[in-house]
């Protein structure tokens, strides 16, 4: 089950995005954060950067979490990027990232930043899963994909 609908705006989903690093791939992030939740561009790109400076959040796979809290905010949000090209990332398996899923709560969102973090990693981590993004053919496969609620029927 993979259903992001509710730190997830749709208009906060982007694909074939170009950049070439990190630093100016954080900062389109930013840019639409600040268009979907009304948050400030340099503090986004701030603040993820920063995190980014602890280590890398390329965990494996071409994909990558990175994160960070913000003043401002009144609950978890997220910006989701399928990337043109991939990029280097300092992933823990070298692998260049393509897949991108930035997450942002506010500053005393504690337990439920790490339970947001860890839904998003879990999905991200399905790599049936993350096949599917890979291969959606348009902005709106992808935003169905990351808000679907995807049940098993157990009969």
């Amino acid at each position: 089950m993979t259903d992001l609908h509710d730190i997830l705006a749709s208009d906060a989903v982007l694909e074939r995005v170009s950049a070439g690093t990190r630093k100016a791939l954080f900062q389109q992030l930013a840019a639409t954060a600040a268009s979907v939740y009304g948050v400030d561009t340099s503090a986004v790109s701030e603040v993820v950067g920063t995190r980014e400076k602890l280590g890398s959040t390329g965990f494996g796979g071409g994909v990558a979490t990175p994160h960070g809290k913000l003043p401002g905010l009144d609950r978890v949000c997220g910006v989701f990027a399928r990337l043109a090209q991939p990029i280097d990332f300092d992933s823990v398996d070298d692998m260049p990232v393509d897949i991108v899923f930035m997450l942002l709560s506010p500053p005393d969102a504690g337990a439920t930043h790490l339970k947001a973090l860890a839904r998003v990693s879990r999905a991200l981590r399905d790599q049936a899963f993350v096949a599917k993004l890979r291969g959606a053919g348009s902005r709106d496969a992808l935003v169905a994909l990351l808000s679907a609620d995807q049940t098993c029927d157990a009969a």
